[in-house]
């Protein structure tokens, strides 16, 4: 895999591209509307309404964990998981900074 150079933006770029990387998958949507809808659930009960097996459920909760849209929280044998509210409001003003940027005024091409 080549170099992406990441280091070369600023932090809230990255910070962006790492919500954006989460978001770039309709499980993971799915995933983030139904926590959204629902507060918290288990794993289990994500795996229910999606048409993924639990250990694909599992690795998309693991991306969007590591982007820090969402937390877990171990009970038992199971985990918790449920919206990281800082995280979550953190990416919707990174995703409405962008998309107010655009100037509807420029005519393209």
């Amino acid at each position: 895999m080549g170099i992406t150079k990441s280091y070369e933006f600023s932090i809230k770029e990255n910070k962006l591209a790492k919500y954006a990387k989460a978001l770039a998958h309709p499980a993971r949507i799915a995933i983030l509307r139904f926590l959204a809808k629902k507060q918290s659930c288990m794993c289990g009960d994500i795996v229910e309404v999606l048409p993924l097996s639990q250990s694909t459920v599992s690795q998309h909760l693991k991306e969007l964990k590591d982007a820090g849209l969402i937390k877990g929280n171990i009970e038992g044998a199971k985990v918790c998981y449920c919206i990281n509210q800082k995280e979550w409001k953190a990416a919707q003003v990174g995703l409405n900074a962008l998309f107010n940027d655009y100037n509807e005024a420029v005519d393209c091409c």
